[in-house]
């Protein structure tokens, strides 16, 4: 490992629920949050998750709507479910939105909560292994067409007869996938390594929480023993990224992830909270940490 402290990058996790189901107002955050500097905007892509009797806003439209307010920032979803979708229609909508951005979207992907009433009240697939398996195969198939090359795939739940799409992506390795999934399971580790990056999120002892230095550093290693020497790998993190700003134990706590290896440390927005009090949090803008 470098003995210099890696660069960590700053985004938001918005929910796409109640207050923050306005396409437009999440585009007018979007661009606060690139004027005072943030690094990267990343919507939940959730249908009924935590959304009894509140709006939802579809949020693949919604992030269109930010990459045509805003430049530089990066965009993306936190995360797509691919196991929902035909791959073929994802891979049109990626690539589309990848060019709109040119070249801005990372796509964050998981196996989505059965908490999310989007799978069991429409008859999707709700056994967790069942649908890991049509993730891995929507991957493949995704990344397939992405290649701009003549693609056929054989699998159990999706087929492809040889096609060619264009456009492709405007990185010619494609759009970046980070993969997410509940800490500490190993099965989705080995599925991460074959991609840009990880988001995992802490369950343990039936409590949800965030990577810790010693956590983050696991993580680290596993993909340098196992990855390309030197391919770029994202490890992304929540944390008390709007605290830290003011706050030392915030800032310590953020600086000890980056020193463990983070790559992005998210600031999670929650559907109750209210939009003029989290634009004001963006205009801080993320904090400056000592020894980065």
């Amino acid at each position: 490992m470098n003995e210099r402290i890696n660069y960590m990058y700053y985004g938001l996790d918005i929910p796409n629920i109640g207050a923050f189901s306005d396409a437009r107002a999440l585009a007018d955050l979007a661009r606060t949050a690139e004027d005072a500097g943030w690094d990267g905007i990343f919507l939940w892509d959730t249908l009924h998750y935590l959304a009894e009797n509140k709006p939802v806003a579809d949020a693949w439209i919604a992030l269109t709507a930010v990459a045509m307010k805003t430049e530089r920032i990066k965009i993306g979803l936190q995360v797509a479910v691919p196991a929902r979708r035909r791959p073929a229609k994802l891979a049109r909508e990626i690539v589309t939105l990848d060019r709109l951005s040119n070249g801005r979207l990372i796509l964050g992907v998981g196996l989505g909560t059965n908490e999310d009433k989007g799978f069991g009240a429409f008859g999707e697939e709700m056994e967790v292994k069942k649908r890991a398996k049509i993730l891995d195969e929507s991957l493949d198939v995704l990344q397939g067409l992405w290649s701009g090359k003549p693609f056929s795939y054989t699998g159990e739940r999706h087929q492809v007869k040889e096609i060619t799409f264009l456009p492709t992506a405007m990185r010619t390795s494609g759009v970046p996938i980070w993969i997410g999934w509940l800490w500490p399971k190993k099965k989705p580790m080995e599925r991460a390594m074959r991609f840009e990056g990880a988001s995992p999120q802490r369950f343990v002892d039936n409590e949800f929480g965030e990577l810790g230095p010693g956590d983050i550093r696991q993580l680290k290693a596993y993909m340098e023993e196992r990855r390309a020497p030197g391919a770029p790998f994202d490890i992304v993190v929540g944390g008390p990224v709007f605290e830290a700003v003011r706050n030392e134990k915030a800032r310590a706590t953020l600086l000890a992830v980056q020193e463990a290896g983070a790559t992005w440390a998210l600031q999670r927005v929650e559907p109750e909270d209210e939009i003029a009090t989290i634009r004001e949090a963006i205009k801080q803008g993320p904090p400056k940490l000592q020894g980065a």
